[in-house]
């Protein structure tokens, strides 16, 4: 890692992420549910899910932004205990000063990841700007760091050991599952 992204990932206190094409491949199926309406679903991973844990349990907050309104992702944001969820509106700008704001945490403290255009102008306003390896070419010019994973399989895991990495927290995560 060279000296600014560490430099940068030290400082965050708070992950913002996109959800489709981040926390999951991208991919949304519609399914008739028992009543014959459609539902939507998505997929997580696991391994995206434990690695937001162990942010929280560090003390970094974590949170989404997504155009799209979804009952699956408000369940796997409640399960994951994120502290930011924003959903239905594709004008990310006003979210993440409503963020600001809120939070008190200043934007060179934001990791943020995402993998398409309407990212970019979250990117470029915060600290850290983070992207899968399935993001747009455009957008990966705008990151500070793109995954080899794609999103939906660790890529968000993969940003947030590099983080904790950077804020000296990796060596306690490997000592408390005894995988060092």
């Amino acid at each position: 890692m060279s000296p600014e992204l560490e430099e940068r990932a030290a400082r965050v206190r708070l992950l913002l992420m996109d959800v489709d094409g981040v926390l999951t491949d991208g991919r949304f199926f519609v399914v008739p549910g028992p009543d014959g309406k459609m539902l939507e679903t998505k997929a997580f991973d696991s391994q995206d899910g434990i690695a937001l844990r162990w942010l929280i349990m560090h003390g970094v907050q974590t949170g989404v932004i997504s155009g799209r309104l979804s009952p699956a992702v408000e369940e796997r944001a409640r399960q994951l205990d994120m502290t930011h969820v924003y959903l239905g509106d594709h004008e990310k700008i006003p979210i993440l000063e409503q963020i600001l704001v809120k939070s008190g945490i200043a934007a060179e403290e934001i990791a943020y990841m995402g993998d398409d255009f309407t990212d970019v102008v979250v990117m470029r306003r915060v600290g850290l700007a983070l992207a899968p390896a399935n993001a747009r070419p455009e957008v990966k010019l705008a990151a500070h760091y793109v995954t080899t994973a794609a999103g939906g399989a660790g890529a968000v895991r993969e940003a947030i050991e590099m983080l904790l990495q950077a804020q000296g927290h990796w060596v306690d995560i490997l000592r408390k599952y005894e995988a060092e």
